[in-house]
This record gives C-alpha cells, structure tokens and sequence, in this order.
C-alpha cells in the first residue's frame, strides 16, 4: 500500500539473532545512552499534547525506581543505542505524579497514536504489546510454574526443570472487512459503542481456517450476508489488547442482512455519500484505526 496504517512502519533493529546472548543485553542495559519507555497500567509515557512524543528516559532514572523482578524488555537499536521498554504497574499511584514528575503524563495510545510519527507510534505499539503479554504469562502455561524473562524480554521460560517449557510473546490474528455492494457498504456497531459509532465487521481468525475463511465467516454469522472476491488491503499492529489486524475487502452476493444480536447491536448499509457526509449523529470509526482506512480508502475508489 501506499502508506503504512498506524502503529506500523516501526524503524528499529529488533536485534534478533543477539537477544540470547545475556551478555550482550547486560552491555546494553549498562549503556548510559540506551533509553527506556515507561509503561504504566496500560498507559504509556508521553511528553507534549499538540504533538505527543515517547518520552524517553535514561538509565540512571530507571535503575533508582525499578526493583530487580520489573518487567523490561529490549524494543530494539537505533545506530546501536538500545531502546527498552518497562513496566511501572507496581506503582499503586501514577508515578508521572511522583517519582517521574515533570517528565510526561501517561495516556492511552488509541488517543494520540495517530499524532505520532509514524516510528515512535509504531515503538509505543511494540512496548506495550511485550507488557502486556508479560503480565499475562507469568506462569507456564503447561504446569503452572512461574515463568522467568528470557531473550531481552522475548521469551518466557518455565522455572520448572522437569518442564522447561519456552512461551513467545503471543499475537492474535483478527480479520477486519469492508463488504460493498456497489456504492453502498455494510456495517456494524456494537452495545458498548459510543452512540452512533459504526465501523467495518471484524472477528478473530480460528484453529484450522485461512483468511479468507475467516472473513466469510464473520460476515455470515454477525450478518447473515455472503460475499465472493475476498480480497487483502493491508495490516494494523493493535495492542488493545494483542491482536493483528489484517484488513480486506469483500463483494457481497446477498443484501438481506439478519443479525446477530448476540454479536451486533446494529448493521446497516451505508452508501458512500452518507459516509462522506456523515448525519443524525453518525460517527465513523477513529482516524487511528484500520477500518477507517478501509472506509477512506473504499471512498476514494482504492483497493
């Protein structure tokens, strides 16, 4: 595609093949130019409102508040100066109103990602989707023993010896679909969903089923639509939790829609003037989102 979604287009080393060698990441963590992003219950630490940035702290900052069990993990080199990236959720209070005061504010990445350029919004993405999965797999998933950090914060390894098992930071593939059947387009909204909120059907993918399926799928079972020509735009890193969102357009061969009220609270056909224009408190999805380039790019005849 022309341009990369947000949350992609990440521009730093990942340091694949050296993030075993304890070594080499002990270097790199005594480093006085490495720097660190900070997390906090979700939230990530940011300097500026108008034009929000990572605000990157130093060594000397993170080693005088973090105890020796937090969760750190490598994010990646930039000419050979490693970021990484820490959880600070042990602290019961906001620390930018303690121990980090006057060095940014922790706020939610959905907001001010789109604001971002385009790598450090990716980096904030990659930092909280290592968190989260971390404080999630604390334990082994095989034999329930504590699990310990491995690989600079990529691998987790069963304490357990008998067992030993190693668990990798997990992503969860999710389909997301613009269904159009001429200048009109289906789609949704959900209970929970700010009023007039509608945005394009989406749905995990399951075990033994391939895109394509998946797509069909999702729009039968929360539409009751068919569709042929299923057919892949592009793809969107979404920590919120821990998925990838993989984006494509499908042609519907049948208009009737029955819904899944178990799954939709609403599905509806818009045609593309109604969304050019949206009305009667209509919103369309935020500008941060892949099913907003999917709507952008369908309105502009892309894809």
């Amino acid at each position: 595609m022309s341009r990369n979604n947000v949350f992609a287009g990440g521009e730093l080393d990942r340091a694949a093949p050296l993030r075993s060698d304890e070594g080499w990441v002990a270097a790199h963590r005594a480093n006085p130019a490495s720097r660190y992003v900070a997390l906090w219950r979700g939230f990530c630490l940011i300097s500026g409102d108008d034009k929000p940035r990572a605000a990157y702290l130093d060594r000397e900052t993170i080693e005088r508040i973090i105890p020796n069990d937090a969760i750190l993990t490598l994010l990646g080199l930039e000419d050979d100066i490693a970021t990484f990236a820490v959880d600070l959720s042990y602290f019961d209070d906001d620390p930018s109103q303690g121990a980090l005061a006057g060095l940014g504010a922790f706020r939610d990445l959905r907001d001010f990602g789109g604001l971002m350029a385009g790598p450090e919004a990716s980096l904030m993405a990659h930092a909280r989707g290592l968190i989260y999965w971390h404080q999630r797999h604390r334990f082994c998933g095989v034999c329930g023993s504590a699990s310990h950090i491995r690989d600079a914060g990529h691998l987790r390894r069963c304490g357990n010896q008998d067992c030993g098992a190693d668990h990798f930071p997990r992503t969860d593939p999710a389909v997301i679909m613009l269904v159009a059947d001429g200048d009109r387009c289906l789609m949704g909204r959900q209970t929970e969903w700010p009023e007039g909120l509608y945005s394009t059907l989406a749905g995990f993918v399951e075990p033994g089923e391939s895109l394509e399926e998946a797509v069909a799928r999702e729009i039968w079972e929360e539409a009751g639509i068919t569709v042929r020509d299923v057919r892949y735009h592009s793809s969107q890193p979404w920590p919120f939790p821990a998925s990838l969102m993989l984006g494509f357009y499908a042609t519907a061969t049948s208009t009737e829609i029955t819904l899944n009220c178990d799954e939709l609270d609403d599905a509806r056909w818009f045609h593309r003037d109604e969304l050019r224009n949206p009305g009667d408190g209509m919103r369309l999805p935020r500008p941060t989102s892949i099913s907003r380039r999917l709507v952008d790019d369908w309105l502009e005849g892309v894809g």
